[in-house]
């Protein structure tokens, strides 16, 4: 203990050193928390992003194939107008 100074100055030396450690220690451990946040944030928002790419391309690929149907419609409609008449044909020869 210094001679020169008081015991109250002493002791309010003490409890402000005290006080400034704690709001310090109080401020890193805060930092510490929004760090992790951050990181479980962007986690999560990864994992969001996954799954609405997964949709998205279930979405794409089921397009693509009424896209394929639609295009072949108009040949399996002809396909099968061609065997029906072949069909009536047969049909007409087997009651002759």
């Amino acid at each position: 203990m210094d001679d020169d100074k008081t015991v109250i100055d002493q002791v309010t030396d003490t409890l402000s050193a005290a006080a400034t450690a704690t709001t310090e220690a109080a401020a890193t451990a805060a930092k510490k928390v929004r760090k992790a946040a951050k990181k479980v944030a962007k986690k999560v928002a990864a994992a969001k992003k996954k799954k609405a790419t997964k949709t998205k391309k279930a979405g794409k690929k089921a397009a693509k194939k009424s896209a394929k149907k639609a295009k072949k419609a108009p040949k399996k409609a002809a396909k099968k107008a061609t065997k029906k008449v072949a069909k009536k044909k047969k049909a007409k020869k087997s009651k002759r």
